[in-house]
This record gives C-alpha cells, sequence and structure tokens, in this order.
C-alpha cells in the first residue's frame, strides 16, 4: 500500500539528512470509530478495584472495528463505571493493526476518548512494501494520520506503472 500523501516521498528525501525527525503519515485506510466496543482476550485477568485498573496478561488482542492491538500486557485503567475505560497502557511487544497497515513498538498507551495510541520504543511502522522506523508513533484513530517522531529512517516502494 502506498502512502496516502503524494508529497510524502518528496518531504522524505528532504528529511532524511535531519538528526532529528518529525514526519506525517497515514494509518489505515478509513477513520476508526472510537466510540466503538473494545474486545478484549488475555491468557489471564487480574483485577484491582481499589484503583480501578484491570491486567490483562498473556497473548492479549485488544480489537475495537478494525483497529487490532496485541502485546504480552495491558493495563486497563477504567473511569466512574467498568465499563467506562479511559485508557489501555501495552507492553512487551506491542502490535497494532489497521487495514493492513502495521504498526511495532516497545509500548503503547491508548486513550479511549481522544482516540490517539502513542508507541514508544523502537518503533517499526509497516504500510505495504514500505516501512518507516522511529522512537515514536502518535495514531489519530479518529481521522487515520500520524505523526513519527525520534530519528527517522524509511524505506518505500515506488507506485509502478
Amino acid at each position: 500500500m502506498a502512502f496516502r500523501f503524494g508529497y510524502l516521498v518528496l518531504t522524505l528525501a528532504l528529511t532524511a539528512q535531519v538528526a532529528e525527525a518529525q514526519q506525517k503519515i497515514a494509518f489505515g485506510e478509513l477513520n476508526q470509530d472510537t466510540t466503538l466496543p473494545v474486545q478484549v482476550a488475555a491468557d489471564q485477568l487480574a483485577v484491582n478495584n481499589a484503583d480501578g485498573t484491570a491486567v490483562f496478561s498473556g497473548n492479549v488482542v485488544v480489537t475495537q472495528g478494525e483497529m487490532k492491538l496485541a502485546a504480552g500486557e495491558v493495563k486497563v485503567t477504567y473511569g466512574t463505571t467498568q465499563s467506562d475505560i479511559e485508557s489501555l497502557i501495552a507492553s512487551g511487544g506491542v502490535t497494532v493493526t489497521n487495514l493492513g497497515d502495521a504498526a511495532e513498538a516497545q509500548e503503547a498507551v491508548y486513550t479511549i476518548d481522544s482516540g490517539v495510541i502513542v508507541l514508544s520504543g523502537d518503533v517499526l511502522l509497516t504500510q505495504g512494501g514500505s516501512a518507516m522506523a522511529g522512537q515514536k508513533l502518535s495514531i489519530n484513530l479518529k481521522d487515520g494520520t500520524g505523526v513519527m517522531e525520534g530519528r527517522v529512517t524509511t524505506t518505500f516502494q515506488p507506485a509502478g506503472d
């Protein structure tokens, strides 16, 4: 899948020599409805009613519409009720996928209300044959965009005729 922005190739060429870079990218082909139910599957669940958290561990898979997050562990922070999820904090090899795009990182924080996932630590984003790496990737699921920060490097496959 080619990157959505036509000027991306030119922008990447201009920013490739910058030591610290920030690059806007597209993530997934459609906007994610962040009001959809969040489904979690895991090998184990530990609930702490005192602080309003739950920790899912072992082969954790979180699904919301077309978006899927997989990790070794996911801590869920609830709002005033158990059905009001404020955030998900994932660790232990995180992978986020949305319609063929995939991002890998060491950690991720998904704030449900804002629809933003922030991945950090050796981030790798793949879109078809293209790849981009950096230290931090912020994905806005509501509009399908993202920003890669840190020492950004990229390999892209130009569209063929």
